[in-house]
């Protein structure tokens, strides 16, 4: 059957996503490593040599750029750039700068984030984010990266930091979702100050805009439970997004949805399609997550900066970024401002603990390293190449926005 579709902004962002503690491997100065390595980990297996990107990014970006694809998201290893308090590597701070020429050279924007969950070992012993002078030394990392961004629009400063911040673990369990028990708002709030730190030397430059993602997981209430749906959802999600209201962009990062009870998250039943994180297949969760962003932060510019599956299996990937794709492209005929789409993930990469959920539209060989794109590549390539987005009917637009 002919997929129907709809034209898409000729300057609209069509790419993928990673992240480098998940795919540079040997990040042996990270918090991340050291509590992989401990005698009590929790974790199935360390993330070793990762994807080895760290010396292989040409041949993923080539990979990317090749497909169509026009825009690529990784982020820059704070452990890397300060391997000490107060010593900047300059060898490091080059070795970034050249993943953003390649891309330059293969006709692709680089979206740099500054912080993707890891921090040093030494800011992590610490104190990490509860250190007394955690906002500053985020300010002067984010300096110290600004001497490579002459020629970079877009900059993620936190990923996810809703979820950095009610995580209760030393590292995130795919396997358990992403609801963690107990909000932190005094984390919270340490983390938005270091945020607005960096969107600070970030405007300096003139020419970047910034922001943070916030890992969207679409409340939805059971009849009679919105009230603890609100207040369920505020330190977990909207007190994140209200933090966007003054920056350039906000990343939207969307999977699934969490339905809310009087009691609060309601397991779903047994009959439910999961993926390999266990989450429930969704791929409606997108465009609820950009109608909801586009309300609470008062219709600032958005990127969806992650979205994707964990699956096995190659078609039911297309299939859910098709879903997701038409709530998208809905939304914004609704008036949302999306500027861009990064599926996640580019590559198979390390989930935070386990190599086992398969998010990548290229997949990695353990042992060789070796990428091998899966017809998903090609797929979002075309409709990139071609730019349009997959339309849903107007029953589908109906059912995914109610």
């Amino acid at each position: 059957m002919t997929m129907r579709t709809t034209p898409a902004p000729d300057d609209f962002l069509w790419g993928a996503a990673t992240a480098g503690h998940q795919i540079e491997g040997g990040n042996v100065n990270s918090d991340h490593w050291r509590a992989e390595h401990a005698p009590d980990t929790h974790v199935e297996e360390p993330s070793g040599d990762a994807c080895d990107s760290y010396h292989r990014y040409g041949q993923d970006i080539a990979l990317l750029a090749d497909a169509g694809l026009t825009a690529y998201r990784f982020s820059l290893e704070w452990s890397r750039i300060e391997p000490e308090k107060g010593r900047v590597s300059r060898a490091e701070l080059d070795h970034y700068r050249r993943m953003i020429d390649t891309c330059r050279d293969r006709g692709v924007e680089p979206v740099v984030t500054l912080h993707h969950f890891t921090v040093p070992r030494w800011q992590a012993a610490e104190g990490g984010w509860y250190a007394p002078d955690a906002v500053d030394r985020f300010r002067r990392y984010t300096e110290a990266a600004a001497t490579i961004l002459a020629d970079v629009t877009y900059v993620v400063t936190i990923n996810e930091p809703n979820m950095m911040v009610n995580q209760t673990q030393a590292l995130i369990d795919t396997e358990v979702g992403v609801n963690f028990p107990g909000p932190s708002p005094h984390a919270s709030r340490l983390v938005a100050a270091a945020h607005h730190a960096s969107t600070e030397v970030l405007h300096g430059l003139g020419h970047v805009r910034s922001g943070w993602s916030v890992a969207n997981q679409v409340y939805q209430a059971l009849p009679g439970a919105e009230q603890v749906r609100d207040e369920w959802a505020y330190w977990r999600e909207d007190f994140f997004l209200e933090q966007s209201r003054g920056d350039d962009f906000v990343g939207v990062q969307s999977y699934l949805r969490t339905i809310i009870g009087p009691d609060g998250p309601v397991p779903f039943g047994d009959d439910v399609e999961r993926t390999l994180t266990g989450w429930e297949y969704y791929p409606a969760a997108l465009g609820h997550a950009l109608r909801h962003t586009h309300e609470v932060t008062g219709g600032i510019p958005m990127l969806v900066t992650e979205n994707g599956i964990a699956t096995s299996d190659d078609a039911r990937r297309i299939d859910y970024t098709r879903g997701a794709l038409e709530g998208m492209a809905a939304a914004m005929a609704d008036g949302c401002d999306v500027r861009g789409y990064l599926h996640w993930s580019l590559l198979d990469n390390y989930e935070w603990g386990s190599y086992r959920p398969t998010f990548g539209l290229v997949a990695v060989d353990r042992r060789t390293f070796v990428r091998t794109p899966r017809p998903s590549l090609a797929w979002l390539g075309d409709l990139a190449q071609r730019r349009v987005f997959p339309a849903a009917t107007g029953a589908e637009v109906r059912r995914t926005t109610s």
